[in-house]
């Protein structure tokens, strides 16, 4: 019985994973402990967050990556914890591999939110929040899944790894 059970869960969470999702690198840092701080303020809070899109969305046009919109705040530890793991040896080449990243400071929840409602989306979940947007500006593909970094610091390295590997073309 509970060998079925296994089996059944296991087929529901295959069908619930995209399409052609790129195996996730394997990220050698066992615990959250071992991580080196890369830094501590990922968001530039004066940036022009929609000419920073822009430029992503347009190099992403070029090289047809997806876009990776990672928004959050300085104040954040899951944020700042999110912006060190994509900063790991193992997971950088990925992430650069399969897309463009644009991070924007959203301060304390209460700016640069037109990113978020050109997608139709808002911070209801937290920060960080990530949107996975293809090449084209207008499909989010982890619609739904946003919010699913809000506990980074509580993940481990290679379960955020896995996760960024589900929406990688």
């Amino acid at each position: 019985m509970i060998v079925r059970f296994a089996f059944a869960a296991i087929a529901v969470l295959a069908l619930a994973l995209p399409a052609g999702a790129a195996p996730a690198p394997k990220v050698k840092l066992a615990s959250m402990t071992d991580l080196p701080v890369v830094t501590m303020r990922p968001y530039d809070e004066a940036a022009n967050a929609d000419a920073q899109v822009a430029t992503a969305f347009a190099r992403a046009r070029k090289n047809g990556k997806r876009v990776l919109i990672d928004l959050g705040g300085n104040w954040c530890g899951d944020c700042v914890m999110l912006a060190n793991i994509m900063q790991l040896p193992d997971l950088k080449p990925f992430i650069a591999t399969h897309y463009e990243v644009v991070s924007v400071d959203t301060g304390r929840n209460n700016k640069n939110l037109q990113i978020l409602a050109r997608f139709g989306v808002t911070l209801a979940g937290g920060v960080p929040a990530v949107l996975i947007v293809e090449p084209d500006g207008k499909t989010l593909v982890d619609a739904g899944h946003i919010s699913a970094l809000e506990d980074a610091r509580h993940m481990t390295p290679q379960g955020l790894a896995d996760w960024l590997a589900l929406w990688a073309k």
